[in-house]
């Protein structure tokens, strides 16, 4: 029976319509599914990328502590997690102002020091000896070799190779590297031919001879520079904590440097704007309200910068049980003289021999008294300190130059003006 013409009509008119929407379809669908695939694609690679990133960037100490900006590697040391010195993951150490800081062994140590020799002791403390050695690449160092018994021992060492491996600074001692071999640990610093400002100021001899007053001035300057570097622009903010005399060292020229980190606090750790820390046992130097509740700010540093202020001016130790009563303590003895322009005067180290400007020595004794106020509030910023000290430095250095008269002396301080009125009266 022949179909119905107009039934095949109607099919074949359908069909028509329909087969040419095929292809588009296929096209449509091809393109949306390769856009798919490209963007899953992009989105791995991406987040394989941030992850890999995270953990080059990830160093913190365990237990939620200091976070560490330069993770400093401990290629031998089987006590420290994941060859990190606060823990996570390995990353190349901070580059210093010069060298970089390095990695030793202590093979290399000892070579380095002539098996540590006795001979190249040239520093001994309660918690270290420093040696005199010569670097493979000819580079005289100082080699701090920590004792393995100090309880504290082990946090000294990373926060001194923490914060100077990332500081910058030409007022504080560089660190060349250090040594975490085994249980060994040992730091290694640039050298400073002419020692520590104690052996000048209290142990003169034949290696040292007595500080003249313009080098007490510029090392006073040099001190304060450092200070006001830790507490204005570290970041975070850094307490010293152990500021005195056998922490400043001398380079050429007698430019002084701040070494001895292990007690420094950065500002990560303040509560309520103070810390909480344990006292150091020297005694003398210590702020009045570090020594009896254990809290310090950035004030605590200006007290200790203070009585080395002082020694610089009179040459006596912070406490000298061998002097007259009431004249033990070098704080206690000095602040009512600083205020008195005749008993200044007596108050000056006879090493000087009378080689200063009495101006000059009005100035320093006016920074000092304010120093050392038992009342941290009432001491000045190391910035005001440097700003004080400054012109007083370029008064002395051009004194009989045609250009004395354009150093203006101030202070930021009305209080440091008054303790000038005082004395200038």
């Amino acid at each position: 029976m022949p179909p119905n013409n107009h039934t095949y009509y109607d099919h074949m008119h359908s069909t028509t319509n329909i087969l040419p929407l095929n292809p588009i379809v296929i096209v449509i669908v091809s393109v949306v599914s390769l856009v798919l695939i490209l963007s899953v694609f992009l989105i791995i690679v991406m987040l394989r990328r941030l992850k890999s990133v995270g953990k080059r960037g990830s160093c913190k100490e365990s237990g939620g502590g200091i976070q560490n900006t330069s993770c400093i590697g401990f290629n031998s040391s089987p006590d420290v997690k994941a060859n990190c010195l606060y823990g996570g993951s390995m990353r190349k150490p901070a580059t210093s102002r010069h060298r970089g800081v390095q990695v030793f062994t202590y093979r290399e140590l000892e070579l380095a020091t002539d098996n540590f020799s006795e001979a190249n002791v040239i520093g001994n403390g309660g918690s270290s000896v420093v040696y005199k050695g010569v670097l493979v690449d000819g580079t005289v160092a100082a080699v701090k070799r920590l004792h393995r018994d100090r309880k504290h021992g082990e946090r000294a060492f990373r926060m001194e190779v923490d914060l100077l491996s990332r500081l910058n600074s030409p007022y504080l001692v560089e660190l060349f590297g250090y040594c975490a071999d085994q249980h060994h640990r040992l730091l290694i610093f640039e050298f400073m031919p002419n020692g520590t400002l104690q052996q000048h100021l209290h142990h003169p001899g034949s290696e040292y001879r007595p500080l003249d007053w313009g080098s007490r001035l510029r090392i006073a300057l040099d001190c304060a520079r450092a200070l006001e570097f830790l507490h204005e622009h570290a970041t975070p903010t850094v307490i010293h904590r152990d500021f005195k005399c056998t922490n400043v060292l001398l380079g050429q020229h007698l430019r002084a440097k701040v070494s001895d980190f292990g007690l420094a606090t950065m500002g990560s750790d303040k509560i309520n704007g103070q810390i909480s820390t344990r006292v150091p046992r020297s005694t003398g130097f210590i702020a009045p309200e570090y020594a009896s509740t254990g809290r310090l700010t950035t004030k605590s540093d200006v007290y200790s910068y203070g009585v080395v202020l002082l020694q610089l001016l009179t040459g006596r130790v912070p406490v000298d049980t061998k002097r007259p009563p009431g004249e033990h303590v070098l704080v206690s003895w000095a602040l009512p003289r600083l205020t008195n322009r005749d008993k200044v005067e007596e108050m000056v180290d006879p090493a000087i021999q009378g080689q200063y400007s009495k101006k000059d020595l009005i100035q320093v004794a006016a920074i000092a008294a304010m120093c050392v106020q038992p009342e941290a509030d009432y001491r000045p910023l190391m910035v005001d300190v440097v700003q004080s000290l400054i012109p007083i430095v370029k008064n002395f250095n051009s004194v009989n130059s045609p250009g004395f008269s354009r150093f203006n002396r101030r202070s930021t301080s009305p209080k440091y003006q008054q303790y000038v009125g005082k004395l200038q009266s």
